[in-house]
Formats: C-alpha cells, structure tokens, sequence
C-alpha cells in the first residue's frame, strides 16, 4: 500500500527534521571536528550529517507541509532568540558521540512549545509518531559500530571543544525516503512578538 500511496501527487512521504544550525564559523569548526572522525573512525555519517541541533524528526505527507510550515512560523515569531553554550564531549553508550550543549533549558523550552502546538500535524500515524528530542546535544557521529564507538569515545573523552551563539532562527529539512542528503523547506527566524500578534497571523 505504501508504495501505492507514494506515487499520488500530493501524497509523497517525506522525512523531516527541525534543526538549529551554528552560525558559518562555529558550523564549520563543528564540521573539521566531524570530518576529522570520519576520516580517523571510517564514519559517513559523521561526515554527511550537518552540524546541527535537532529539535524534532517526524515523516509526513508531503500534503501536510504547508499547514506544519504556519504552525512553526506562529511557534518562531513568539519566541526570543536565546544563547547556545557548547562544551566539550558526550554520548549516547555504543552508538552516537556528541558535542554537549550545556544551555539546555531554552531549546527544550521550545521543544515542548512545538510538540504542544505541532504534535499531531506531525504525526503520520501509529507506527510513524513525531521524534521531539529533549536532550539537546550536537552530534558528532551517530549509527556506529561497537568498534568505532569505544575507540571513538576513548579519545573524544578526553578532548575539549567551547562555543557559543546566539540562535534566533530554526529551520525545516526534509528528504524522500532513500535520499541521504535533507533539503531545505523554510527557515523560521525567532521575532519575540507579542501574543496578540501571533493570534492575529495564526487566524488572519
């Protein structure tokens, strides 16, 4: 069926995932670092993965874009852009290896801001529900093997890396099942608007 449904115009899946990205500099001293893994620990996905922080990952209809496009511009415009600390190294045991954001509070924030006010435009169905993620952290490589991992956090352990920005935007990627490389779909700057204005754009 699921075929069936991905030849229909309109009716494509996608997958789809909301990222803060580092400003140029700090994006590409993130992208030495994940380069220098991959070449060292053999790991494409470290090298094709973008320096970012995601924030949710679902797969939807192609049809819902545009209605979760104007719930996440309602989300943006309300919200005050905010610091990101980034501090050394972390992981998730025997499988990804990240940079740790030590200013978690806000992205998580916001986090619940968007499952709150998209969860259930996000959701495809049972078996395909949002991914809100709620420990922010910067990956460095993920999806890796037993090997990669424990030489890869023996070294990385002990290494430093400090950085900061100021995040006042995020944005929307998605790609067609298949595709390693996310295209972008719209980026949504924070304005700290007030309410009012914010319920004037959500029903104007």
């Amino acid at each position: 069926m699921q075929t069936i449904i991905n030849t229909i115009p309109g009716y494509r899946v996608y997958e789809y995932l909301l990222v803060l990205s580092p400003p140029e500099d700090l994006w590409n001293r993130v992208k030495k670092v994940k380069e220098d893994f991959s070449t060292k620990y053999k790991s494409d996905q470290a090298r094709w993965g973008g320096p970012q922080t995601v924030l949710v990952n679902f797969t939807q209809y192609e049809i819902m874009e545009e209605r979760i496009v104007n719930r996440l511009r309602t989300i943006a415009m309300g919200y005050t852009p905010f610091k990101v600390e980034l501090k050394d190294f972390g992981s998730f045991p025997a499988h990804t290896i990240y940079i740790n954001i030590t200013s978690r509070l806000p992205i998580q924030n916001l986090v619940k801001e968007i499952r709150s006010g998209g969860q259930r435009l996000m959701k495809l169905n049972e078996d395909n529900k949002p991914h809100f993620i709620m420990e922010p952290h910067l990956t460095i490589a993920g999806k890796l093997k037993p090997w990669q991992y424990e030489k890869g956090w023996l070294e990385y352990s002990n290494k430093h890396f400090t950085g900061r920005f100021i995040a006042d935007n995020m944005t929307l990627l998605k790609r067609s099942a298949g595709e390693m490389k996310y295209h972008r779909v719209k980026k949504f700057d924070f304005q700290n608007l007030p309410v009012t204005t914010k319920q004037g754009e959500l029903f104007g």
